[in-house]
């Protein structure tokens, strides 16, 4: 198995790589989807980050 990491600045293009990846076949695993999950409202994430920060 190989693992590739897409980088990159904002509007660089890493979505649409990982969408022609994922056509292909490849597991994609968005991280930063992943990490706005930890952040939404209501969730772990946020209230330790609520509780910290304010």
């Amino acid at each position: 198995m190989k693992l590739i990491g897409l980088t990159g600045g904002a509007g660089s293009g890493k979505s649409t790589v990982a969408e022609m990846f994922r056509e292909l076949g490849a597991a994609i695993v968005d991280a930063d989807a992943a990490t706005h999950a930890l952040y939404e409202p209501g969730s772990l994430g946020f209230d330790l980050i609520e509780g910290e920060f304010g």
